[in-house]
């Protein structure tokens, strides 16, 4: 069986497609690879259609008529979205760009062979709509950050999801009390690789603002930082300032 067949047969609602609309998935389904900074999706681009991520990582952000890009959420390995086929869904009238962050492989169904499942199959329409709503969901979490705490807040918690990630917190909200990254399982920790400009661009704010925070909590023993790399020295500070922030 070859890779594409075998990541369709990983999709949802697969098993609820008729022998014809699998056959007609099967024919035009591709699997894609991306460069990082390669634009996935754009406003003035073609409709794209399903995406699935198998490997990699998107950013999905809006940019502003001013130049400003504002993230909205991430498309990570096994993920999908359906943004990317927005001028199938009409009840969608913003428009959201997506960029390659890490170098992605990405199985596409395109618009046309997905418009007509839609129509069709209730179970591909259920689909579509339960994952808008996950990504509308994404979407609010977003904006509520950005109007209701405070950007120093917002920088603890994109660094301690981010060591998470990386496997160096065990558990969250109070898990790191009194320990050292020494004191963890597996010994010290990584330096997130990390530049002022990128987490700007993930909390949704101006570089300049992310660098004088980030001063401040080198000041403030929180963190220590190198050229373009940010070491947590202080998880028990960090999460005092991220606490309501960690979902």
């Amino acid at each position: 069986m070859t890779e594409l067949k075998e990541r369709l047969r990983e999709l949802p609602f697969w098993k609820h497609l008729s022998t014809d609309e699998k056959e007609r998935v099967e024919a035009l389904a591709v699997i894609r690879d991306y460069e990082v900074g390669n634009i996935l999706h754009a406003t003035e681009g073609d409709c794209l259609g399903l995406v699935t991520v198998i490997s990699g990582s998107v950013r999905a952000y809006m940019m502003s008529e001013e130049g400003r890009e504002i993230t909205l959420y991430h498309i990570r390995e096994e993920e999908c979205d359906v943004l990317t086929a927005s001028c199938i869904m009409y009840q969608i009238t913003f428009d959201t760009q997506m960029i390659i962050e890490e170098e992605s492989r990405i199985l596409i169904i395109p618009t046309s062979v997905l418009a007509r499942l839609k129509e069709e199959n209730i179970f591909v329409r259920s689909f579509i709509y339960e994952t808008l709503t996950e990504r509308f969901s994404d979407v609010m979490w977003t904006i509520q950050q950005i109007l209701f705490y405070g950007i120093d807040q917002r920088i603890a918690a994109y660094l301690i999801n981010t060591a998470e990630e990386m496997g160096c917190i065990p558990e969250r909200k109070g898990a790191g009390a009194g320990m050292t990254p020494a004191d963890r399982p597996g010994g010290s920790c990584p330096e997130i690789k990390v530049t002022h400009e990128q987490i700007a661009q993930e909390i949704n704010t101006a570089r300049e603002v992310v660098a004088r925070i980030v001063r401040r909590f080198i000041d403030d023993g929180l963190i220590a930082t190198g050229r373009g790399k940010i070491r947590i020295t202080d998880y028990e500070g960090l999460y005092a300032l991220a606490e309501d922030l960690l979902i």
